[in-house]
């Protein structure tokens, strides 16, 4: 696995990761979306340039030019719901690529434990495809490992890059024992640690609660 942390150089996600921790702008829950949806189309910008491209002959109204473009599409999947915001912004990026969706989340044990539930996928075929996993935050890394191993076992994709806007240590060193050497992780910042309820720290909450409104 190789791991891709953006905020390594100063940009303008600098902006957006700020907003997004920030509980006063996080009232505003459109913006909160908003933020993450810019994440996602410079995220995606991000990982297209480790996509595969060939050229292709186009006829402008003056003249017969080429243009290196992708080779073949990327397959989107979307872990339900936090990844939304995000995903919208990869979608805005990849208008062609198809997509696919996982519903996954904490399923309490106990006060301090937790497992994890998926009770929905609609997947296509996996074999052979470049795969973009979308998820905001990466805590624990249960859900995404589980994801992965999942996917995994139903298909061989040619490479899967897990897009992350926060990842925590342990959720980082979770992933690495599931994607192969050919995988790519892509996060905006790292944050050290989780708190006693596995949330990052200092992370920004629970980014599905911020962009839609509680559950039960």
């Amino acid at each position: 696995m190789t791991l891709h942390t953006l905020q390594e150089k100063q940009s303008i996600l600098n902006e957006y990761i700020s907003a997004l921790r920030d509980e006063q702008i996080q009232k505003d829950r459109m913006r909160f979306r908003r933020n993450l949806q810019r994440i996602g189309w410079i995220m995606a910008y991000e990982i297209s340039k480790k996509l595969s491209y060939a050229s292709t002959e186009i006829k402008t109204p003056l003249a017969t030019t080429s243009e290196e473009v992708l080779k073949e599409q990327p397959y989107l999947i979307s872990i339900l719901r936090a990844a939304t915001p995000v995903f919208q912004g990869f979608l805005d990026v990849f208008d062609q690529a198809d997509s696919g969706f996982i519903g996954a989340y904490r399923a309490p044990i106990d006060k301090y434990e937790f497992d994890i539930a998926m009770n929905y996928e609609a997947l296509n075929s996996i074999d052979d495809k470049v795969v973009l996993l979308i998820d905001p935050m990466l805590a624990t890394g249960k859900s995404l490992a589980t994801t992965i191993s999942r996917l995994l076992k139903n298909g061989t994709p040619r490479a899967i890059h897990v897009a992350s806007v926060i990842s925590a240590r342990p959720g980082i060193e979770a992933v690495e024992k599931v994607l192969r050497e050919q995988d790519y992780l892509w996060t905006v910042a790292i944050d050290e640690k989780l708190n006693e309820k596995y949330y990052i720290l200092p992370g920004l909450g629970d980014a599905g609660d911020l962009s839609f409104g509680g559950k039960l």
